[in-house]
């Protein structure tokens, strides 16, 4: 098991998108791939190319990962929480070769020794944890050639590295809990991922449709 341990409470994330209002709540309709969180906007699954099988870190209600398992790809996609990874399968029990995994991303990739032709993240673990522990568990669980994409917020100008993020919208509790993200620019992701041996680094900004909004910095590499 990594001995890293993670800097996010799976509380932080047990909260994430509480379901509002009377009855069950609907599943997402999970009929396009998402990179930016925006209707409409940006690219989708094509990024990933034909993979059969694909790793997803934090997919929450796993819209993404059901998407691509509608079109045959064999997913698995790993969630520190427990809440969102219960309501995950409770959503997608029918989607084929999907599998949801309650455990921490350092710690499922040190330990499961299987190789994915894709590892992606979307707005997920990947800005939520040290790409210093991070990437090199990456590295060796991808294919050779494979792919590792991610996506996170366009960062605010010279909000760079670890950064501290409050959860006071936390209901009913009294604490406050103090969550981590890592967030550069293009060309300091491309930096860290080439140091870490990656290739064919690519990234890109995808604007929002909303002149005053932040857009979605969108990141692409290769396994050596």
């Amino acid at each position: 098991m990594s001995g890293v341990a993670p800097l996010t409470a799976a509380e932080y994330w047990d909260k994430y998108k509480p379901h509002r209002g009377e009855g069950p709540q609907p599943r997402p309709a999970a009929d396009r791939f998402d990179w930016t969180g925006v209707d409409g906007n940006g690219l989708g699954a094509e990024i990933l190319g034909a993979p059969k099988t694909a790793l997803d870190l934090g997919p929450a209600e796993g819209a993404n990962a059901a998407f691509l398992a509608r079109q045959g790809v064999k997913v698995t996609a790993v969630d520190f929480s427990p809440v969102q990874v219960a309501r995950a399968r409770a959503f997608w029990a029918d989607a084929p070769g999907l599998e949801f995994v309650h455990a921490e991303a350092c710690g499922f990739l040190d330990d499961d020794l299987r190789r994915w032709d894709v590892i992606y993240s979307t707005w997920g673990a990947v800005w939520f944890t040290d790409p210093e522990d991070l990437f090199p568990l990456v590295a060796k669980r991808l294919a050779s050639g494979g792919l590792f994409a991610f996506s996170h917020r366009e960062p605010i100008a010279g909000q760079y590295g670890a950064q501290k993020m409050g959860g006071k919208w936390l209901e009913g509790r009294e604490t406050e809990l103090t969550v981590h993200r890592w967030q550069y620019t293009a060309q300091q992701w491309a930096d860290i991922l080439k140091r870490h041996g990656f290739t064919d680094v690519q990234a890109q900004v995808l604007p929002n449709p909303d002149p005053g909004a932040l857009g979605t910095l969108l990141v692409q590499a290769r396994a050596a």
